[in-house]
């Protein structure tokens, strides 16, 4: 046993040898998950202490479960917990099938240059910050000034409406603009996906009569399915992670009341109240859900679907 135990050993470091440059280039992720993700995890330890600066972490009494109580008996909780799953899942099943329109579209674009444009066209907007993104729709959308409502006023004579603080418009723009910001670099991992479907199934399903809707329907989509199935797996661990710096940024006092989401409310009871412990905790619950969905969804797709992330 203890023979067989060091020949593995040593057969594994054969191996990392002779794929040395290739561990060489995942060396900086895992330096960085090392010292952003894993490094502070210690702080979670906050959640069951009444945190006192003068004492430090290590040094604050412990406090048991006390702020996890505090978590679940605050009667807004579950008013913010609606607002980020609703906004969660408007952006999955809205915008989780628009990069994979987008790569299929592309994918039978046969000009080159023009593929191309489109595909950097379509890239730009993930590099922007959202805070350019969020200044700008606040002045196309501003009920003053805004070119949409100017655009209004002249075509319909209609009133100018304030869009940040409607309610019925908020929804919308959050999705749409999260759309236009994510869909085309979304598109990447489909695009790669495509170019690995073998060609002679296509050949064989033009030879058998099949129009482009099947080819997509029957070849293409088949082909791909892997590749959405973990991906919305991976989506699915963030349910309760609506996008804090857009939804931070396009809060106005006149629709708090669905705009405020987890994030947003965890950051204001920790930086801006000094409630520590309790924000910790929150984050902690937030966490954890997002841990056993990732976990559900995977047992449950493995189990019917075959696709799985392991």
């Amino acid at each position: 046993m203890a023979s067989n135990i060091y020949l593995n050993k040593q057969s594994l470091a054969k191996r990392v040898w002779k794929f040395r440059y290739m561990y060489l280039f995942i060396l900086p992720a895992i330096v960085f998950y090392l010292i952003f993700s894993y490094y502070p995890m210690y702080g979670v330890v906050i959640a069951f202490k009444n945190y006192r600066y003068d004492l430090g972490i290590l040094g604050s009494p412990w406090a048991g479960f006390k702020y996890f109580k505090q978590v679940f008996s605050y009667s807004y909780i579950w008013n913010i917990l609606r607002n980020t799953v609703v906004i969660s899942l408007l952006k999955l099943f809205v915008g989780f099938p628009m990069p994979i329109l987008l790569a299929l579209m592309l994918n039978e674009v046969r000009n080159k240059p023009f593929k191309k444009t489109i595909q950097t066209i379509s890239y730009l907007p993930y590099f922007v910050s959202w805070v350019v993104v969020v200044t700008l729709m606040s002045k196309f959308f501003s009920p003053h000034m805004g070119l949409v409502n100017q655009i209004r006023a002249a075509l319909f004579n209609a009133e100018p409406i304030f869009y940040f603080g409607s309610k019925t418009h908020f929804y919308p723009l959050i999705v749409f603009s999260d759309i236009w910001k994510s869909v085309g670099w979304g598109s990447i991992i489909y695009l790669a996906a495509l170019t690995a479907i073998n060609p002679e199934l296509t050949e064989a399903a033009v030879i058998d009569g099949a129009n482009r809707l099947r080819l997509t329907w029957h070849i293409t989509l088949p082909s791909i399915r892997p590749t959405i199935g973990i991906l919305f797996i991976l989506s699915l661990g963030n349910l309760l992670k609506a996008g804090f710096e857009q939804i931070y940024l396009m809060q106005t006092p006149a629709v708090i009341s669905i705009a405020e989401i987890l994030e947003t409310y965890t950051l204001k009871e920790g930086l801006f109240r000094g409630n520590y412990s309790y924000s910790t905790a929150l984050g902690l619950l937030t966490s954890l859900v997002g841990f056993v969905l990732i976990i559900t969804a995977n047992s449950l797709s493995k189990k019917y679907t075959e696709v799985a992330l392991w």
